[in-house]
């Protein structure tokens, strides 16, 4: 099992900088940062600076979309960190959500999703591509970051078992897992890929607390955060062709307010139930974590993925060091 952090670019610079070594020491070997340029600063700088200051900490966006910033930029500016970093990028990618709601925008179509990164591919690998009628080449790139998909959906699933390095999942609930890893087994099958060898992430907000009550309603955020993609989930599918596990808790959702995305006390999670939380993040004591991160691993996951970003980040990091990341190498 890999670990990994997801930080929100709203931190200052310095205390960003501060968690990725921490978390680096800790044994964490990924770093993630959102990239929702309107609503937090841009991730390209920063994670500039934490490839500056990293030393092995493979970094990328939990996720960027092919709307956003022409492919022809997100592939210069990921073969630029490649050199940089001396190859630590990975591409983390999907349709889009926040970045492209806040502007009033509906996420990317799966075709302009999949031929991005088809596109992204070739480019960072220095070779050429017809890009809007007209060959384009980036002679100086070299190596191709590897691509990690974000998805719920079977389309967008069977997708990221098409073409991707790995599947970014963000829920911690086993049976959910299990249920997109048989859409992106018929999508690696179908394509004549070894599903085995897709990496698959689970990303989610954690906290570390014998006090139940208190650690739900520091994680009650992360579900509002998720109900976003099962709207829209429901809006594109037959209810039979998903499952009321992931669909259920949305129904009497109000709304949300994209201006207080991933906010620990914003009323976009006032919905949110108990049960849900604690099957969609991990929360409980240090034992409770590891058992709940023994049976990700035991459904698929290879990396779990900390959203570190509801407070007390380095108290979190500290008992992961300490009492949860050491289980998983041992």
């Amino acid at each position: 099992m890999d670990f990994g952090i997801t930080l929100k670019p709203d931190l200052t610079t310095d205390r960003m900088l501060r968690l990725a070594n921490q978390a680096e020491s800790a044994g964490f070997g990924y770093g993630w940062l959102f990239d929702s340029h309107v609503l937090w600063k841009d991730p390209y700088p920063l994670l500039t600076l934490l490839a500056a200051n990293t030393r092995a900490m493979r970094l990328g966006t939990c996720v960027t979309n092919p709307a956003v910033r022409d492919v022809t930029v997100t592939s210069s500016l990921f073969a630029t960190l490649q050199e940089i970093s001396g190859g630590r990028m990975e591409l983390g990618i999907g349709r889009g959500d926040s970045s492209r709601r806040v502007m009033g925008k509906r996420p990317t179509t799966l075709a302009q999703l999949e031929e991005t990164i088809r596109m992204f591919r070739e480019l960072t690998a220095g070779r050429e591509v017809t890009y809007e009628g007209s060959p384009v080449r980036m002679p100086w790139a070299q190596e191709s970051p590897r691509v990690w998909v974000a998805g719920y959906g079977p389309k967008a699933l069977e997708l990221a078992g098409r073409v991707a390095d790995g599947i970014i999942l963000q829920f911690a609930d086993p049976y959910l897992i299990r249920w997109c890893l048989g859409f992106v087994r018929k999508g690696a099958e179908g394509a004549g890929r070894d599903p085995r060898k897709i990496e698959v992430m689970s990303a989610a907000a954690v906290w570390v607390s014998a006090d139940m009550a208190k650690a739900r309603e520091q994680v009650r955020w992360f579900p509002a955060l998720v109900s976003n993609h099962v709207v829209d989930l429901i809006s594109r599918y037959q209810p039979e062709e998903l499952p009321p596990e992931l669909t259920a808790y949305v129904r009497n959702r109000p709304g949300y307010d994209y201006l207080h995305h991933c906010e620990v006390d914003s009323s976009n999670a006032n919905f949110v139930s108990d049960d849900v939380i604690d099957r969609f993040a991990i929360v409980g004591t240090a034992d409770a974590h590891r058992r709940k991160i023994e049976e990700l691993q035991r459904a698929g996951v290879t990396q779990f993925n900390i959203y570190l970003m509801s407070g007390d980040e380095e108290a979190t990091l500290d008992v992961y060091q300490r009492e949860i990341v050491p289980h998983f190498r041992a």
